[in-house]
């Protein structure tokens, strides 16, 4: 799902790069208008918080937590409000 949509954000030009990492209690999807910047979004996934706060989390350049959930595609609506905007 996560490659899906940041390949249709390369289509129209707005994503050009993306990093992944996998850390101890995380793992982060990072996603970078150009590859020397800081990651525009980060979505990240950690277990430990399933039963509380929501697997899943969009983060945005500062840091504020754009959205959080349990199922990874409602989490992921809120950049796909920005595809429509920017088309």
């Amino acid at each position: 799902m996560i490659l899906s949509l940041y390949g249709r954000f390369v289509a129209a030009g707005e994503w050009r790069d993306y990093g992944i990492s996998c850390l101890k209690e995380v793992a982060v999807f990072s996603i970078f208008r150009r590859t020397a910047e800081h990651p525009m979004y980060r979505i990240e996934k950690r277990p430990k918080l399933r039963g509380k706060q929501g697997l899943y989390a969009v983060i945005g350049m500062d840091g504020q937590v754009l959205r959080r959930g349990g199922d990874l595609r409602t989490v992921l609506r809120v950049l796909e409000r920005k595809l429509i905007r920017s088309v």
